[in-house]
């Protein structure tokens, strides 16, 4: 390759480097908008500057592509904006412990580099996507302590790297899926305080003796076997064939 040809696709790399990160502070500014910020923490969000790597709370990559979020215990409050879908390297989204309203977002589905997703303790609602079952590559998935409704997608089945599974102090209802037998990675599954009805499902139970589940919790619904004031109390059924 003669210099000059060399020279020019280094400009392009950089140019298109620099178009990457433009569009995604593009998607940061847009979710600030949606966000009432009563403390300033997203104070350093400058649209002005090239890329978002050098604002607080954000962790680019080598290439200049963010890759964590991390706003835990910030007081944000407002929607989630689908634009975040679009941050396609992002491996940590910690939003948790804020007054985030609203549904969750199906496009959060297209990250598919995602390895931790926590927003528990926030105030969301709606139901939880199904295309949450597109990330593959999560290990931590904690939606507890909202106002979620619906059942739970069997989708969640194909997360084959999960280790922790918390839904637990919402309002869901409906049955276990059997899917999450597929999860044989899974450690803690905590649905407790919910509305879920039903029975777990053998495939899930099997998980204790051939994967590396330790705790499954669901107390305080309306399960078989439970009573809906059985507090914080580890329950499981087992059931003779």
């Amino acid at each position: 390759m003669k210099a000059w040809q060399l020279a020019s696709l280094c400009i392009l790399i950089i140019v298109a480097r620099m178009v990457n990160s433009n569009l995604e502070g593009d998607i940061l500014i847009a979710q600030r908008s949606a966000w009432n910020d009563p403390h300033n923490v997203l104070q350093s969000w400058d649209p002005t500057l090239v890329n978002p790597c050098t604002w607080f709370h954000v962790t680019c990559n080598n290439e200049n592509s963010v890759i964590r979020l991390d706003l835990g215990n910030a007081s944000l409050s407002g929607p989630l904006s689908p634009g975040l879908g679009g941050l396609a390297n992002l491996q940590y989204l910690e939003l948790y412990a804020n007054f985030i309203t609203g549904a969750i977002p199906t496009e959060l589905g297209n990250l598919t580099k995602l390895v931790s997703l926590d927003l528990y303790l926030n105030r969301l609602t709606g139901s939880i996507p199904s295309s949450l079952g597109n990330i593959q590559s999560l290990v931590f998935l904690r939606l507890h302590s909202n106002n979620l409704t619906g059942g739970i997608p069997p989708m969640l089945g194909n997360l084959i790297k999960l280790a922790i599974l918390d839904f637990s102090s919402n309002a869901l209802s409906g049955s276990i899926p059997s899917s999450l037998g597929n999860i044989e990675s899974l450690v803690n599954l905590r649905l407790n305080g919910n509305n879920l009805s039903g029975v777990i499902p053998e495939q899930v139970l099997d998980l204790i003796v051939t994967g590396n589940l330790t705790e499954i919790n669901v107390s305080d619904n309306y399960m078989n076997g439970t009573t809906r004031n059985s507090g914080k109390r580890v329950t499981t059924i087992i059931q003779d064939a």
